[in-house]
């Protein structure tokens, strides 16, 4: 029977990872980079813009910057650790190249769907702003059976089985670095994750705001003492970078170093690092209240949220590893073992302790931020009062002390066919809602051109009067 099972879930992965998502989320975010006139290149000021004036919320939403912070917590976890260097080891350096490019295209996708979550969001019984993939879904193409579908999906790989990785990611370090028990370390985790999400969505979005900007910039400041440790080799190392690519570089061992290896790993470890079209950022972009008052504002911050994980912190990571020389294919040393021993190449032991805590930063935060997203799907499905929310808490944290002392070899396979489901589930849906978003968009500019600050009208969008909320947008 398991067998079977394994059988099933390996030929869904196959399916998903290997032939419609490598090729359908570059193409979605091709297709809105142009679409939307390379909006995340002439438009970067804005992005930036928008992050900066989000302070402020009211009692139906979180702040603009809370949701940022909230999505990086889940987007910032062992990927851009671990997963970076699977990247290099597997793809060699090129591999970095094409993870930059998905981010680049990403960002267009990333800034439509979450446009589209502020668009369509609705509010809960406790009256907080709710929303993403299951609610646009739903109201903007009438396919409430897909918004059911995307939110079961959405809680069995982000509500549980990617916790229970998480866990696992923080219990391998915490053991390595310290020699802690595992089952221990799960323990230890679900209580402090339990006091973070019991307290709800406010409570989760605090806790975001506060520990997610220290950790990106201990890490990133890190990786820049280390860039000036070595300042004479960075420029050799992003033409070796660049040059591996394409394969211009001779690699060693030949095969590994090809270019299609560089691609196929730089673009899946980028496309799970960032989640630009996977549907899990929405469901918290859904909950901010927008500033300035349009849905377009909301898709600028969470753009930026995919240039950060990518672009900085994964950078950051392969910069460490690339000038530590420590990077040999072929010899079984990789993922967070080889982010380790390159720290450990560049500051002593304090490397090994600087990783293991960078693990448990950005692990323990995805944890919490993940919950979030499986929130909003319970909502969708009508399971929001409070025994469906407990069930869901306790599910939750029972995943993550489960998983600190498993190995989620099948789990994690099940969960990526689950996520490749509601993936592409997700990408025709903003596929078929693209002239929403660039209607929206156009808005939103076109305001901004004449200098004044971008509000949505709800007379400008006849169309979408009985789709969407009319005390929120109106």
């Amino acid at each position: 029977m398991g067998d079977a099972m394994n059988a099933v879930i390996d030929a869904l992965n196959t399916i998903f990872w290997g032939y419609v998502l490598i090729y359908g989320l570059l193409a979605v975010g091709i297709f809105f980079t142009i679409r939307l006139g390379a909006l995340q290149f002439l438009h970067f000021g804005e992005m930036i813009r928008s992050v900066m004036g989000a302070r402020q919320s009211d009692k139906s939403g979180i702040s603009p910057f809370q949701a940022l912070c909230t999505s990086l917590a889940s987007r910032v976890g062992t990927g851009n650790l671990a997963g970076v260097a699977v990247a290099l080891y597997l793809g060699g350096a090129g591999a970095i190249f094409w993870m930059w490019m998905v981010a680049l295209v990403g960002m267009a996708t990333a800034y439509a769907e979450s446009t589209l979550a502020q668009l369509y969001k609705v509010r809960d019984g406790a009256g907080q702003y709710r929303g993403g993939p299951a609610f646009y879904l739903s109201k903007g193409l009438k396919a409430p059976w897909a918004g059911s579908i995307f939110s079961v999906c959405l809680i069995i790989s982000f509500g549980l089985v990617f916790n229970a990785v998480q866990a696992n990611s923080i219990a391998d370090a915490m053991e390595g670095a310290f020699g802690f028990n595992k089952l221990m370390v799960g323990v230890a985790l679900a209580v402090l994750a339990g006091i973070v999400i019991f307290g709800g969505l406010r409570s989760i979005a605090r806790f975001a705001e506060f520990v997610v900007p220290f950790m990106a910039a201990a890490y990133v400041l890190m990786a820049l003492v280390v860039l000036a440790m070595n300042y004479s080799e960075v420029p050799g190392v992003l033409a070796t970078i660049v040059r591996s690519a394409f394969g211009l570089e001779e690699a060693a061992g030949g095969v590994a170093g090809s270019v299609t290896a560089a691609m196929l790993n730089g673009i899946k470890r980028g496309l799970f690092s960032n989640e630009a079209g996977m549907g899990s950022a929405p469901n918290v972009a859904a909950t901010a209240t927008p500033n300035p008052h349009h849905p377009a504002s909301q898709g600028f911050v969470q753009a930026t949220g995919v240039f950060i994980d990518t672009l900085v912190i994964c950078t950051a990571t392969a910069v460490m590893i690339l000038l530590s020389g420590v990077l040999e294919p072929g010899n079984g040393v990789t993922g967070t073992q080889l982010t380790q021993l390159a720290m450990e190449a560049h500051i002593g032991d304090a490397g090994r302790y600087f990783i293991a805590f960078a693990i448990l930063f950005f692990a323990f935060t995805s944890i919490v931020a993940n919950y979030s997203y499986a929130e909003n799907a319970m909502i969708f499905l009508g399971l929001g009062g409070k025994v469906g929310m407990l069930c869901l808490r306790c599910a939750a944290l029972a995943m993550v002390v489960w998983g600190a002392y498993q190995a989620v070899g099948t789990v994690f396979n099940a969960a990526d066919a689950s996520m490749g489901l509601m993936a592409t589930i997700n990408l025709i849906g903003i596929l078929l809602l693209s002239g929403t978003v660039a209607k929206l968009t156009k808005d939103y500019l076109a305001q901004r051109k004449t200098g004044v600050e971008p509000v949505f009208r709800a007379d400008d969008y006849p169309e979408l009067k009985d789709k969407i909320n009319s005390d929120i947008w109106y």
